[in-house]
């Protein structure tokens, strides 16, 4: 076993407003009037969906002057929340909901999958699922034992609050506690940024967030496992496993301006923006 590592936690209760409008205004104050086409929205949640929103919100708000939405994160657990005590009119979770979550109404949006990542410098080039069980729970701690340099590895694990460290670790069969992380991140953003400036680092973020950012020549890779390439044409294809719901979630069948702005989410006008972001589009 490695020696006890200092945990850097980064900004794990993320709330920071993505767009349009302060971030200190509650439900109280936004709930929508019954024109359709004027209000304020308020959408909370899931760090990967909320970039997704935001622009999906500036095009609504073009297409309609007198509407304002205010979108902030915080993870899929404060999207559950704040649906359910009406704080937001819009809950962002980006994964299936849970028997005991049946309460609220779901909307799905779009698709995503999770891919592990490493720094582009890396030489390891795919891990085995059991190899990846190993780094995470520490069994293995040192890249020379997959192939790679004489390194110690730095895991990257995510926050409690967000749904990607649930999706990761049902898919490998792990529990929480088993997990010895170096780093612990929130969103996918700090994911990205903490594996591209280290490069002995391993985490895993979404796949629309990791694409983009290969694209722009950020310092990452997605590494395969078992040899299956993570990609967004994969998810599409729904030949890949570790895939997802991105879902709008409300406390009630959404009416008014709620249901009009949902309903655009869902719609093929938007589907370029999906792709511009590159998760996988659905109709509804």
């Amino acid at each position: 076993m490695k020696k006890l590592k200092t945990l850097v936690t980064v900004s794990i209760a993320l709330t920071a407003c993505l767009t349009l409008q302060s971030c200190n205004q509650t439900s109280a104050d936004t709930h929508q009037s019954g024109n359709p086409q004027q209000g304020k929205l308020v959408l909370t949640g899931s760090s990967t969906i909320a970039p997704l929103a935001a622009e999906i919100a500036r095009k609504y708000e073009e297409n309609h002057p007198g509407v304002r939405i205010d979108v902030q994160t915080g993870g899929s657990s404060r999207g559950i929340a704040d649906a359910r005590s009406r704080t937001a009119d819009i809950g962002m979770v980006s994964r299936s909901l849970t028997s005991d979550e049946t309460d609220l109404t779901v909307h799905t949006i779009a698709q995503d999958g999770v891919s592990l990542i490493v720094n582009a410098e890396n030489p390891v080039k795919s891990l085995t699922h059991q190899q990846v069980i190993d780094i995470y729970s520490d069994k293995i701690n040192n890249w020379q034992e997959v192939g790679g340099n004489d390194a110690p590895i730095t895991v990257v694990n995510k926050s409690a609050a967000h749904s990607t460290l649930g999706l990761f670790i049902d898919f490998f069969g792990l529990k929480a506690e088993q997990i010895v992380p170096d780093v612990i991140i929130g969103n996918n953003e700090q994911g990205i940024k903490t594996v591209a400036g280290n490069p002995n680092a391993i985490g895993y973020v979404s796949i629309g967030t990791a694409e983009y950012h290969q694209d722009v020549e950020t310092a990452i890779a997605l590494l395969p496992v078992d040899g299956v390439v993570a990609s967004s044409d994969a998810v599409s294809k729904g030949t890949f496993s570790l895939s997802r719901p991105l879902n709008f979630v409300t406390a009630d069948k959404p009416t008014d301006l709620t249901q009009d702005f949902i309903q655009f989410a869902q719609s093929p006008q938007i589907h370029d923006i999906v792709e511009a972001q590159y998760f996988v589009p659905v109709s509804p």
